[in-house]
Parts: C-alpha cells; sequence; structure tokens
C-alpha cells in the first residue's frame, strides 16, 4: 500500500521517448514542476503531452517546448506561449486543440472506462471535422473519444503514503481526472503525510489511482499574469 518514492528521479523512472503523457494544471497553477524539470534533465523526446496548457516560454511545459522533447500537444488554452506558436506554425510541432470542457471529460472518461460520449461543443467548427454527429433532443452531438496516458503527472497540496491526494483550489481542475486516466501514475506533493492523518471526507483523488508519490523539493509557483492594483 505503500506508495512513497525517494525522489523525483525515482517517480519518473520508466518514463520514455514516444510516450503519451498527461500534466495537470491549470495555466501555472498546479503543474508538477519538478517532474517536468525531472523530464527536461532526462531528454525523453517525442513525447505527446495532454495538458490543458502549454506552460510559458520559460516554465512548465515551456521547457520541454524549448528542447523540442515534445512530438504533439493535445491541449485547451495555449496562448501564453511564444515558443509553442512558433513551433505549431511552424509544422515542428502536431497540436490537437479541444474545447475545455470537452477536454476535461475526455480526460475523465479515460479514467472512468468509458471509451466514448457525445457532446454539442464544437459542432459546425473545425472540432467536428471528421467525427460522428447523432441528434438528440432536436440538437446536433459530436462524438468524442476518451484519452488515456502511458504516464499521469499530478500535483497535489496534500498526500497520504496510500496515495490519497488534496487538490487546492484552481490546481483541482484537471488533477483529479488526469490523476484517474493514467496507465501510472505519479503525484508529487508540498506536503506528504502518514496514512489516516487525512481526513476520507477531504480526498479528492483516492490512493487506488496512485502508483507514485513524492514529496517536491521545491515549488515556484509562479502567476502567468499578475495584476494588482494601483497604489
Amino acid at each position: 500500500m505503500n506508495k512513497v518514492v525517494n525522489n523525483v528521479e525515482d517517480a519518473c523512472k520508466g518514463i520514455e521517448s514516444g510516450m503519451t503523457l498527461m500534466l495537470g494544471g491549470f495555466g501555472l497553477c498546479g503543474i508538477p514542476e519538478n517532474s517536468i524539470a525531472q523530464l527536461v534533465k532526462m531528454g525523453v523526446k517525442d513525447l505527446t503531452c495532454i495538458s490543458n496548457n502549454a506552460g510559458v516560454d520559460d516554465f512548465g511545459l515551456g521547457l520541454l517546448l524549448q528542447g523540442k522533447q515534445i512530438k504533439k500537444m493535445v491541449s485547451s488554452y495555449v496562448g501564453e506561449n511564444d515558443e509553442f506558436e512558433r513551433q505549431m506554425l511552424s509544422g515542428e510541432l502536431e497540436v490537437d486543440l479541444i474545447p475545455q470542457g470537452s477536454l476535461a471529460e475526455r480526460c475523465r472518461a479515460g479514467g472512468a472506462g468509458i471509451p466514448a460520449f457525445f457532446t454539442p461543443a464544437g459542432y459546425g467548427t473545425e472540432v467536428a471535422e471528421g467525427k460522428e454527429v447523432r441528434e438528440f433532443n432536436g440538437k446536433p452531438h459530436i462524438l468524442e473519444t476518451a484519452l488515456t496516458a502511458d504516464f499521469a503527472i499530478v500535483k497535489a497540496w496534500k498526500g497520504d503514503t496510500e496515495g490519497n491526494l488534496v487538490f487546492k483550489a484552481t490546481a483541482r481542475n484537471f488533477n483529479p481526472m488526469m490523476a484517474m486516466a493514467g496507465k501510472i501514475t505519479i503525484a508529487e506533493v508540498e506536503e506528504l503525510v502518514p496514512a489516516g492523518e487525512l481526513d476520507p471526507n477531504e480526498i479528492h483523488t483516492p490512493g487506488i489511482f496512485v502508483q507514485r508519490i513524492f514529496k517536491g523539493e521545491t515549488f515556484e509557483k509562479r502567476i502567468e499574469q499578475r495584476t494588482v492594483r494601483q497604489k
């Protein structure tokens, strides 16, 4: 039952070039900073990365993009990354842009064992090209398939030795469903506590979905666009 590994190096063992990874977070909030840094060090390439965002130029997934380690991005919002834009427009990077709600549900469906679902989001746009369309209650819906990954890498506020996780605020958006959809799920946490210390009613992701957990060394927690009141 003990899922604890010693460090980020042990946590990321087995990740190889060509694999599909899910990486949690919303913007720069709740991203697995330590694990991304380790992937940069490992030099793995030709990755397919499923993530709501693509980081910024010098942080988050932007670091993997700088090193040309990502072959394909499956994302929703990518507007903060100039290098992403350059690689996409030049044809160096494959991109699958997905409506944000559809991306979240495709990850959740993958974790729940649901192979596909119908949604009205994207009908009549490029998103619907080549997809089956059916009408429900007089409204057209498109068929979206579930997403899964070789490794899902998430960041939690608190976790225990059995892999139970608690996310904080905005970090709860994509991390919980991605944690369910990886063949192997790695969780890096700010606070690692003994089993039994977390209130069962406050656990967001049960440890059954997590295979490896470790306490991150440092968390920079950058803010994409800092907006403050004028003095």
